[in-house]
């Protein structure tokens, strides 16, 4: 079963990332990511750079992931 830590080193190895953040149980994970990547992307688009990132694991031990996306700016904001 995946951990939470691992998804997030998964995320992190294919986005570059100001933060990420992962809870979960193991299929179901929620996630905030701060990337300089979201600036000037739409909500899915953002979340498709991250699906990227993650590649075939979404379709085997990722069952749900449930992400905020922001850019540093969004982030403050907040």
């Amino acid at each position: 079963m995946v951990t939470p830590e691992q998804v997030q080193s998964y995320i992190e190895r294919g986005l570059e990332c100001l933060e990420v953040r992962v809870a979960g149980d193991g299929q179901h994970f929620e996630a905030l990511i701060v990337s300089e990547a979201f600036r000037g992307r739409s909500r899915i688009q953002r979340h498709q750079l991250v699906y990227a990132a993650l590649g075939e694991r979404m379709r085997g031990e990722i069952h749900a992931l449930s992400m905020r996306t922001l850019t540093p700016e969004e982030a403050v904001d907040g």
